[in-house]
């Protein structure tokens, strides 16, 4: 079976790559509004499904498409994307001596399977300056980024330890993903002949 990732982030199909994956995008392009009722949680599984829907539409039958989406969440608030660096700035003196939550759902279809799983982490802030937050976004890194930080890069200098998945704050938690292609019969790690 084809493998389908529904995103256009680099950081989700580098994750693939690591675990030897072959695969194809499809980047889906959906609205991403919170429904005003709708918890962090209902939201992030629903817009990970949404993601592996469109990809679905888009992609040849017999495929697995993989939907994913990442939220981080401080005291049950989703904080946003920034856009500017007066978001991003916000955002990191929120986080600042913090611990949050980061929150991936994590959807993966196939032509008679909806399959779904959540990657819930906490993720421990050391304190920032203003200056280091500013200097951070100079970087460019924090734009259009869940929480305005990426783990991965050198947003790794504010965490001072996480709980949870670390690929899972990248935005695609490897350990659930092979639990979900398990099912579907995709062997995501090489046999070792004897």
């Amino acid at each position: 079976m084809d493998i389908v990732l529904a995103s256009a982030s680099p950081r989700r199909a580098q994750l693939l790559k690591q675990i030897q994956l072959v695969f194809t995008v499809a980047a889906s392009h959906i609205d991403e509004t919170q429904i005003e009722t709708e918890s962090a949680v209902d939201y992030v599984q629903r817009m990970a499904l949404q993601k592996a829907l469109v990809g679905q539409s888009n992609s040849p039958a017999n495929c697995a498409i993989i939907g994913a989406d990442t939220i981080v969440c401080l005291d049950q608030k989703i904080l946003p994307k920034p856009q500017s660096e007066a978001e991003a700035c916000a955002n990191l003196m929120a986080l600042s001596g913090r611990t949050h939550r980061v929150y991936t759902g994590l959807s993966v279809l196939s032509q008679v399977h909806s399959l779904q799983a959540m990657s819930v982490t906490e993720v421990f802030f050391r304190q920032i300056s203003l200056k280091e937050a500013q200097a951070y976004w100079a970087s460019g890194e924090p734009l259009d980024k869940a929480g305005g930080y990426a783990i991965q890069g050198l947003g790794a200098g504010f965490v001072s330890s996480i709980k949870g998945s670390y690929s899972g704050v990248v935005g695609l938690p490897l350990y659930e993903l092979m639990q979900l292609l398990a099912e579907l019969e995709i062997q995501t790690l090489p046999v070792i002949q004897q």
